[in-house]
């Protein structure tokens, strides 16, 4: 019988990421770079004639919790496990009035501040860089936060417990080991760019900085789960539309061996697949992230140079596994009608799935004014050409 599941969702995932072909190709939607935009994701559930409440995942990305019911109504094989901020952070949303506009402010831990205009409600940006005028000396004196607080991970292993015994899903975590874009949140995009080129020793200096709460945070979170998880997600935009941000060699000389403490703790401490998020046409870099022990690359931005979804397969499809890249998310997937979305998606799946190595979702998040009926398209094309014979 064609089209019939012989697998659980567990089993499915890990098939596809050890490189063998399941009964289907996984599908993910509801994490912090594969998720929806909650303006999105209310025009869906009306769509679906789903009777819902509204539960938020992420404030800066305005992201919505995907419902149970939607994750089974397209054939969900992720669920996600995250840490928490420690007790003693006083976090959430402040509104201030600013300019003639009521804003919403977030401070992170970091002391970044991410702000949103009431009129908006689009996403937040960062409206405060903390370490905008700092010099070297300042960063011994700064106060970061302790990844190894135990308060983050209270009641971590008794949820992914629950995941694991309870439900046939793959579990992975949410998006963490962020080593190289915290340092431009606090020291301005701008700024950081100076850096590296006229200040790289402030630079090596921050990137510790960051490096170790990422060491010391994966230590406490994984001392509590690794054995649970089939996935772990890290990621630093390394990438624009063209080509890198910036210069391959300070990512290699700087920031690459930062990275790879943090993957290096990970690889200590579970055999869970490591998946990388970058945007933009990180080809020149998908190496140097092979090199540091990474299984994973998401969101392959099909609209980005240089990322052509067959000529990826064809270099690096035999130790790379590729989740993302079911669509075109800057072009197709918001403006096109529902059949052409069907068939660019269906082509790239075609493309992506022999041998394994493929979980579909959209290329990064869905955004706010893509139609129902196309993200309903996409999903369902998703399971409909996602058999292998």
């Amino acid at each position: 019988m064609r089209n019939r599941e012989t697998m659980t969702s567990r089993e499915r995932v890990l098939a596809a990421l050890n490189h063998q072909e399941p009964d289907r190709i996984p599908i993910d939607l509801g994490g912090f770079q594969t998720g929806i935009h909650r303006k999105a994701y209310q025009a869906l559930i009306d769509y679906l004639g789903f009777d819902e409440p509204l539960v938020m995942l992420d404030p800066v990305q305005q992201l919505a919790v995907p419902s149970e019911h939607v994750l089974e109504r397209f054939h969900v094989d992720v669920r996600y496990i995250c840490a928490k901020a420690p007790d003693s952070f006083s976090g959430g949303i402040r509104q201030n009035w600013r300019g003639g506009r009521l804003w919403h402010d977030l401070r992170d831990e970091f002391g970044v501040v991410w702000s949103m205009p009431d009129d908006q409600q689009l996403y937040m940006d960062i409206s405060h860089h903390p370490l905008a005028g700092a010099v070297l000396r300042d960063l011994d004196d700064y106060p970061f936060p302790k990844g190894n607080d135990p308060t983050r991970f209270n009641g971590l292993r008794e949820r992914a417990l629950e995941i694991r015994r309870n439900t046939p899903y793959a579990l992975s975590s949410g998006i963490c080991g962020v080593t190289y874009e915290i340092c431009w949140y606090m020291r301005g995009l701008e700024q950081w760019f100076i850096d590296m080129k006229e200040n790289p020793e402030f630079c090596a200096a921050l990137l510790d900085k960051t490096s170790q709460y990422w060491v010391d945070w994966m230590t406490g979170f994984l001392t509590g789960v690794g054995d649970l998880l089939d996935v772990i997600m890290i990621g630093d935009d390394l990438a624009g539309q063209d080509g890198p941000l910036f210069s391959p060699a300070f990512y290699r000389s700087i920031v690459k061996p930062r990275q790879k403490r943090v993957t290096d703790t990970i690889r200590r401490m579970t055999s869970a697949k490591i998946w990388y998020h970058t945007c933009g046409s990180c080809t020149e870099h998908i190496p140097d992230l092979l090199d540091n022990g990474v299984n994973i690359l998401n969101p392959v931005q099909l609209s980005a140079r240089n990322m052509d979804p067959a000529v990826l397969k064809k270099r690096f499809g035999e130790r790379l596994v590729f989740w993302g890249g079911g669509i075109d998310a800057q072009h197709i997937l918001p403006f096109a009608s529902a059949e052409k979305v069907r068939q660019e998606a269906a082509r790239n799946i075609e493309i992506f799935k022999p041998g394994g190595g493929y979980v579909f979702c959209n290329c990064h998040n869905i955004q706010a004014g893509v139609p129902p009926e196309n993200i309903v398209a996409l999903y369902d094309t998703a399971y409909a050409h996602g058999f292998y014979p």
